[in-house]
C-alpha cells in the first residue's frame, strides 16, 4: 500500500544496511539517501529505531507510532511490535514475540521464542520460551 508506515520505516532500515554491505561511491550515496527516507519515516511514525539495529525477517509493526528500539538491540524473525513499546539497552529478542502496547523492555535482557508480553509491561528480568507475562514488573502468567 502507498500509506504503510511501519513497512516503510523497515524499508529505509533494511535498504540502508545493504547500501553499507555494497561499500563504495555507489553504496556511499544509497546510504545517504536511504539515511533521508528513514529520517522521513521516523518523524511521520514518531518512532526512533536506529540504522544499525539487527532485525529478523518478517518483523511487523501493526501501529508504529512512538517505538523506541536500542542500536545494540536484536530482534529475532516474525516479531510483532505494537505502539509505544521501548527496548532500552542491548535487548534480544528470540522468533515470535509480541510485545503489547507500552512495554517497557529494560536490558540487557534476553527474551526466549513465543513469548508474548502484555501491554504496559515492564520487562526487567530475561524470559524462557513459551511464557506469557505481563504486569509492573512482568510476572509470568502462563507458561
Amino acid at each position: 500500500m502507498f500509506w504503510d508506515p511501519g513497512y516503510k520505516l523497515l524499508r529505509a532500515i533494511r535498504r540502508y544496511q545493504n547500501a553499507k554491505a555494497i561499500g563504495g561511491p555507489l553504496g556511499w550515496l544509497l546510504r545517504k539517501y536511504w539515511v533521508i527516507v528513514h529520517r522521513f519515516w521516523s518523524i511521520m511514525t514518531q518512532s526512533e529505531i536506529h540504522l544499525h539495529t539487527q532485525i529478523g525477517g518478517g518483523l511487523r509493526l501493526p501501529h508504529p507510532t512512538g517505538i523506541i528500539i536500542h542500536q545494540h538491540a536484536k530482534i529475532g524473525p516474525n516479531c510483532m511490535i505494537f505502539q509505544q513499546v521501548t527496548l532500552a539497552s542491548a535487548v534480544e529478542l528470540g522468533g515470535h514475540v509480541d510485545l503489547g502496547a507500552g512495554a517497557k523492555i529494560m536490558g540487557p535482557l534476553k527474551i526466549g521464542d513465543h513469548v508474548t508480553v502484555g501491554a504496559n509491561s515492564v520487562v526487567t528480568r530475561d524470559i524462557e520460551s513459551g511464557q506469557t507475562v505481563a504486569g509492573v514488573p512482568a510476572r509470568v502468567l502462563d507458561r
